[in-house]
């Protein structure tokens, strides 16, 4: 389960209380994650993602999909909604 956020100090800055959210990930833990995946020289590191099986399912599905980001036109679909 992905934390909802991560607890620093700017919650306390805005004035917000993130106690009473649940799913609050330690600042912490969020750095040692980064340097793990840093050490292991990860392109990206996503520390809550415990199955980089599907972080590698995402980046094939964007790689995919890159060709049609450069269209100029907006897609069929888009077009016919009005």
């Amino acid at each position: 389960m992905l934390p909802a956020t991560t607890r620093t100090e700017i919650w306390e800055h805005v004035g917000a209380d993130v106690n009473p959210l649940s799913n609050v990930m330690e600042v912490d833990d969020l750095v040692d994650a980064a340097l793990v995946g840093f050490d292991r020289r990860e392109p990206v590191t996503v520390p809550p993602l415990p199955d980089a099986g599907q972080w590698d399912v995402l980046v094939a599905a964007r790689q995919a999909m890159l060709p049609n980001y450069g269209n100029q036109h907006p897609a069929e679909w888009y077009s016919t909604v009005a």
